[in-house]
């Protein structure tokens, strides 16, 4: 089981500690184990919010055996860390992953974890880290960075994609879905890391009467699927099918289809050894060069280089005690 230490610091932004605590705290595996052990853990027993006192149960020694640390934000009230803070943050980071949501990339700049890396934190911070930290290359318009084993992400929104992202790192992409579901989040975000962000497969609302065709898209995405066969398999005109179909589904038909798409591409790319033309052809999109030119507009990043980051990383770490 993986491990995550929260680490508050007084004045910690109470969303910013929330987030992570829900989202690792349910996600589950496939057999229904816990996916993650997470504690939350400070230099003192009691730590101060701009609005109410936390008691917290671990102390920074939580921090030694932990797989990953997360540092939540602070309000503008906080005091800079303490040395004992950064120090542990400093050996900690000796072998541990460690991440930040909005301005607790402050904290890991002060600790100097974030030198000659690239970094975000929100938008509204930006130029403060910046000119604070000159050794930090400042990305104010991504929604995270992933340097590999220091990780820091924008608004507190764009921590849960990064909590997102790291659940897929860890476990894959259906964990992942899974976690996302549980936190009514999708797991597709415009961004300058569009490319580490999981697209997720587009939901088929349950009860709804276009279910049985959503359900006959996907299972027929490497057949030539056109609006007009659509709507004529659904016994309407063109203009009322696609009507219909953005009140259920709150996307046009080609919309969701190239979603369902790159989903099953991703899929593919991720647990296959295929190649992209074939790929590209098991998804439908009719020629590599058409697959390539869509996959990284909606994605990002190429085929190749999405296979490279995500490839044989869902069924060996699933697997895990």
């Amino acid at each position: 089981m993986h491990t995550v230490a929260i680490l508050v610091l007084d004045h910690v932004v109470p969303f910013d500690m929330a987030t992570p605590m829900e989202v690792f705290g349910r996600t589950r595996l496939p057999d229904g184990r816990n996916a993650y052990r997470v504690r939350v853990c400070a230099e003192t027993p009691d730590v101060r919010t701009d609005g109410f006192a936390l008691r917290v149960d671990h102390g920074l020694e939580a921090l030694v055996d932990a797989d990953t640390i997360i540092v939540p934000g602070r309000s503008e009230r906080a005091a800079p860390p303490s040395a004992r803070v950064l120090a542990a943050l400093r050996e900690a980071a000796a072998g541990t992953r460690i991440v930040s949501i909005c301005v607790g990339a402050f904290v890991l700049a002060e600790a100097g974890l974030l030198d000659g890396l690239r970094a975000t934190t929100h938008w509204v911070a930006a130029e403060l880290l910046a000119r604070t930290y000159p050794l930090v290359e400042v990305q104010p318009d991504v929604l995270y960075v992933d340097n590999g084993q220091i990780l820091t992400s924008a608004g507190a929104a764009a921590g849960l994609d990064l909590c997102l992202h790291l659940i897929r790192r860890d476990y894959g992409s259906a964990v992942a879905a899974d976690a996302a579901r549980m936190s009514v989040m999708p797991l597709e975000r415009e961004g300058g890391q569009a490319q580490f962000i999981v697209h997720q497969h587009p939901p088929v609302p349950q009860g709804s009467t276009l279910e049985p065709l959503l359900r006959w898209i996907e299972d027929n995405l490497s057949h030539e699927v056109t609006l007009g066969a659509l709507a004529t398999r659904s016994g309407m005109s063109e203009r009322t099918f696609s009507r219909r179909f953005r009140e259920q589904t709150g996307s046009t038909p080609l919309q969701w289809l190239l979603r369902a798409r790159v989903r099953r591409a991703q899929y593919l790319l991720e647990n296959s050894d295929h190649t992209v033309e074939r790929i590209a052809q098991q998804a439908g999109f009719g020629s590599p060069t058409a697959f390539r030119e869509r996959f990284r507009r909606v994605v990002g990043t190429s085929p190749q280089a999405y296979r490279s980051a995500f490839h044989g990383r869902t069924v060996p770490e699933v697997a895990l005690p």
